[in-house]
């Protein structure tokens, strides 16, 4: 089937969530490439294994994603930054501490991500967060420094998060939506929205490609 996608907005800032359908023509090559790569850790808070992807996985789809990028997003053109394999494979209990909130990708609002699962079975997906304290969805330049100052005193009144992934509400963060990981599903975002990958305990944490939880991340 051809790729599809939906438009999505979550939140009080209506930000822009794109879902895409049977995104990639053939997912099962990536596969197939993807457990050729050589993986290893980046120092890049990820909890898990990254390695390079061919870049056409973004930029071989135009016809979906020019559409995606102009209309949706008001952006002129699709220049990928960055394309990656990635594997969450940290346990629970060796989380570092940025690893068990929520993040974001670049102060930038024009920056966009894109997330494509590679479970054939299918992953707990992506979700969305409001920080409680300041009401910020998204953080850029001026939002930063106050959106940290009050992380650290919600940690000084709440305590540090448990040693798990996050996976819902919390004290400090409400989820303001959740898309589920579908076989060869593509979401496209904003990257400084507040998100997080959503890893349930049931997750496999393998390091093999063809049995984790596989992923391709592009930046653009």
């Amino acid at each position: 089937m051809p790729p599809s996608f939906t438009v999505h907005r979550v939140g009080n800032e209506s930000e822009l969530v794109v879902v895409i359908e049977n995104f990639a023509a053939d997912p099962g090559a990536l596969r197939d490439d993807a457990a050729t790569r050589a993986f290893a850790a980046r120092d890049d808070h990820y909890p898990g294994i990254k390695a390079p992807a061919p870049d056409t996985d973004v930029a071989a789809q135009p016809a979906v994603l020019r559409p995606i990028v102009r209309d949706v997003f008001g952006a002129d053109a699709i220049r990928v930054l960055d394309v990656c394999y990635s594997i969450v494979t940290a346990a629970p209990d060796q989380l570092a501490l940025a690893q068990r909130l929520p993040h974001f990708d670049g102060l930038e609002p024009g920056g966009l991500a894109l997330m494509h699962y590679l479970v054939p079975g299918g992953c707990d997906g992506t979700s969305f967060y409001r920080h409680r304290a300041t009401g910020f969805e998204t953080i850029d330049h001026a939002r930063s420094t106050p959106y940290f100052a009050q992380l650290n005193a919600d940690m000084r009144s709440h305590g540090q998060p448990p040693r798990a992934y996050l996976n819902g509400n919390t004290q400090t963060f409400e989820c303001i939506g959740h898309f589920e990981g579908h076989y060869n599903c593509a979401l496209v975002y904003r990257g400084n929205i507040l998100h997080s990958g959503a890893i349930s305990a049931e997750s496999p944490l393998s390091v093999d490609p063809r049995t984790g939880r596989l992923t391709i991340t592009g930046f653009f």
